[in-house]
């Protein structure tokens, strides 16, 4: 009988530093990531594409239902008017439910020769992976998440004004949070790192020592 595959799951909101943590984890324990925003990024994408609404569910549902895995590392996916329409169809119950199965699939089947799985998102403990081995809650203040935000954008060559990155990140938390379906929250058992004064050396060492002893404690179990 295979054993099932160690699986990790980190949430969290806009720019907390999760997707930086989960690739820099994947990439040290050989597990494969998946990085589940871009899903929603994907399928807003494809709506924005056919010059759809967002917030149809009929239009939404559908494009979800077009998202293929290629998509998800296009550079396109990464403009604000796409992350923007991604905070919407993240909040329409249809569309979660029609990606759900794809990020369990690759939970319980990570790519060979990936160990085991990673997965980012605002559901991964909660609802997605709620038997991942390892459930981690990255966070930090709002506006230390703009500024990191406001510097990732101007990196890019972006005009990024830093009033305006913390409204839509505030906004953005609201309709995460408070949506019905699937809303952010940490699992009861996942283990919360505010990142708002640790710097990204300090979170990855932090996050994988607790990583290494629960994968011993498995192989120890076995």
């Amino acid at each position: 009988m295979t054993a099932r595959p160690f699986v990790i799951a980190i949430d969290g909101p806009a720019a907390s530093g999760k997707g930086t943590l989960a690739r820099r984890l994947a990439e040290h324990f050989g597990f494969d990531h998946l990085d589940t925003g871009a899903l929603y990024r994907a399928t807003a994408f494809l709506v924005l594409e056919q010059g759809g609404d967002p917030a149809d569910p009929v239009i939404a549902a559908r494009a979800a239902g077009l998202v293929y895995p290629r998509l998800l590392s296009d550079p396109r996916l990464r403009g604000e008017a796409v992350s923007a329409a991604a905070s919407i169809v993240a909040a329409i119950p249809c569309v979660r439910r029609a990606l759900l199965e794809l990020q369990r699939d690759f939970a319980v089947h990570p790519p060979m020769p990936a160990k085991g799985a990673i997965l980012d998102g605002r559901d991964i403990g909660s609802v997605v992976c709620p038997a991942a081995e390892v459930k981690l809650f990255i966070t930090a203040s709002a506006e230390e998440r703009a500024r990191r935000r406001v510097e990732e954008l101007r990196q890019q060559g972006a005009v990024a004004i830093f009033v305006d990155v913390l409204q839509d990140l505030k906004e953005r938390d609201a309709r995460d949070i408070e949506r019905r379906a699937a809303p952010l929250i940490a699992a009861p058992d996942a283990i919360v790192i505010d990142t708002t004064r640790l710097d990204a050396d300090t979170v990855f060492e932090r996050a994988s020592n607790l990583i290494a002893r629960a994968i011993k404690e498995k192989e120890c179990q076995q």
